[in-house]
């Protein structure tokens, strides 16, 4: 998986993103956790993905999976590089910022949920 960091978070692309989901090559599945707020969360989602918005993410950190990669997106990519930044700080080595977000993910008509 071809990625590039900024601010030391490894960047995935939404194509990669969707791709590592459907194709997990041996090990398990990522986890996709979307940053958003519960309300923009409902409006439609990156299928598979799993909320924990940014404003709760001090209290529901434990929440991230340890043992696996953790691709996290928001609606542009601010505030999951945000999330993955913290993740990091707490430990977490497998953090991925998803580029461009929802909104990318969208537009590259990958699989959404609403």
């Amino acid at each position: 998986m071809a990625v590039n960091e900024r601010d030391g978070i490894p960047q995935i692309s939404v194509r990669a993103a969707q791709q590592r989901l459907a194709e997990p090559e041996g090990e398990p599945e990522p986890a996709l956790i979307d940053v958003r707020e519960i309300w923009e969360f409902e409006q439609g989602r990156a299928a598979g993905a799993v909320n924990i918005p940014l404003s709760q993410f001090r209290t529901r950190a434990g929440e991230v999976p340890r043992d696996r990669d953790v691709l996290f997106i928001c609606h542009i990519g601010q505030r999951s590089q945000t999330a993955a930044r913290f993740c990091r700080q707490l430990g977490v080595a497998r953090v991925f910022n998803v580029e461009g977000g929802t909104e990318a993910w969208e537009q590259a008509k990958l699989p959404m949920e609403r």
